[in-house]
């Protein structure tokens, strides 16, 4: 554990921040750093979120996982042992993968005195450090289901969201510093980019809470003499509220997860600087594929988890119904149209939420660390967990206020 430590001077050294700040500095901000320090939780959730990608995908094309995902709460919880499973075998692939780009940058062993040093072509730093990445990730798996099944909110976001924040003030200080050190202009520039910063924000938060509401009535069986009467409307007009971002941002997260595997293919041949463009999160290429991504987990993960067939049941079952459509498969299909109509925009959005660091990097913002919270997908991941976040805890509030309630007038009348 501790010859691991080390890796962060010799990375440093090494001009290991200069790459830190593109496709790496991008994975070391979910990880609040531990990415770029190598750390014990270096790979971070990243490995449970590609195996959560897998199980879901997998789950289109083979009818044993298509059972489990119906079975309810048990055919969940062995999908989760699924994924738990699959966390590993990924952590393995990725870990070999994580060490063998990082251990290019070791300085030469004749600046390293022989008690701190261990050759990183030996088997006494592979095994261990293997070992330990894997053990981080898990441990990190763990933490995140802990969060969600006995806190508040989805633990894994919540994990994200903390690195990314833990990231966030070194990067506003280095930018604060390289703007004010031009002189002149460079405090307004600050101020300029803390406006804009917080205009980028009220946008993103926009497109988080906007919806399409779906009008919907009640029909109920009035009692008359002799009988039961005509289905008659009663009450106020109801909505189905269908997000615009119904996906949030789960799009961004599984892109990119996916987005690393492009930067992979530079090893095929090295000396193509088209497919060196896919490790900078600044170049077109990474930028363009990128928003294709969103656009297509955006459809797909909509469509999983907003099944319009269950909501149209569910209308028909309890009597209600959309003005001047039929009940049944006429509703299912109404509402998954609206549905594809309001996604796209949403997606499209999304994804220039996405790529906007790359717009302004260089024009607006100068260093690459500051650059990834203007949009893109640290700023979306906040304003997304936050919101969800926030929203749950205060039903939590008002479930826990309306119990009290409850007990305290049981309490005044105990023959209620």
């Amino acid at each position: 554990m501790a010859e691991v430590g080390n890796l962060l001077q010799v990375y440093q050294n090494q001009g290991g921040s200069k790459q830190a700040s593109g496709l790496l500095g991008l994975l070391s901000s979910f990880t609040g750093g531990a990415f770029s320090r190598a750390s014990i939780m270096a790979l971070g959730i990243m490995p449970y979120i590609s195996a959560s990608i897998i199980v879901q995908l997998m789950g289109m094309a083979i009818p044993y996982l298509q059972k489990l995902q119906k079975d309810g709460e048990s055919g969940r919880k062995t999908l989760n042992q699924i994924t738990r499973w699959l966390t590993i075998a990924v952590c393995l692939v990725q870990a070999p993968s994580y060490l063998g780009s990082i251990t290019g940058l070791f300085l030469p062993y004749t600046q390293f005195s022989s008690a701190y040093y261990i050759d990183p072509n030996s088997i006494m730093f592979w095994l261990p450090s293997i070992v330990i990445l894997v053990t981080g990730s898990v441990f990190a798996m763990w933490l995140g289901e802990k969060i969600t099944d006995k806190g508040i909110g989805n633990g894994i976001s919540i994990l994200i969201m903390v690195g990314i924040l833990a990231d966030l003030p070194m990067a506003f200080i280095h930018e604060f510093q390289t703007q004010t050190g031009k002189g002149g202009l460079g405090t307004i520039i600050i101020l300029v980019e803390v406006l804009f910063w917080l205009l980028v924000i009220l946008l993103a938060i926009i497109l988080s809470v906007a919806v399409r509401k779906i009008p919907i009535q009640y029909v109920s069986r009035a009692q008359a003499r002799g009988g039961v009467s005509r289905n008659l409307m009663e009450g106020a007009r109801q909505w189905i509220p269908l997000k615009v971002n119904a996906a949030g941002v789960m799009p961004i997260i599984f892109a990119q997860a996916l987005m690393f595997v492009p930067g992979l293919l530079t090893k095929v041949d090295e000396t193509n600087t088209f497919l060196a463009g896919f490790k900078n999160v600044f170049s077109w290429q990474y930028n363009v594929l990128f928003a294709i991504l969103i656009i297509i987990f955006s459809f797909f993960y909509t469509a999983i988890t907003i099944p319009v067939n269950q909501m149209a049941d569910d209308l028909k079952r309890n009597g209600g119904l959309i003005p001047k459509v039929r009940p049944g498969k006429e509703t299912a299909d109404y509402l998954d149209d609206i549905l594809s109509k309001i996604t796209l925009p949403g997606a499209i959005f999304l994804s220039i939420f996405a790529v906007l660091p790359a717009i302004v990097h260089g024009t607006v913002v100068q260093t690459d660390r500051f650059a990834l919270f203007f949009g893109g997908t640290s700023l979306l991941i906040l304003v997304g967990v936050v919101l969800d976040t926030v929203q749950q805890i205060n039903t939590y509030l008002l479930n826990h206020h309306y119990d009290g309630l409850m007990q305290s007038k049981l309490s005044r009348n105990p023959n209620l």
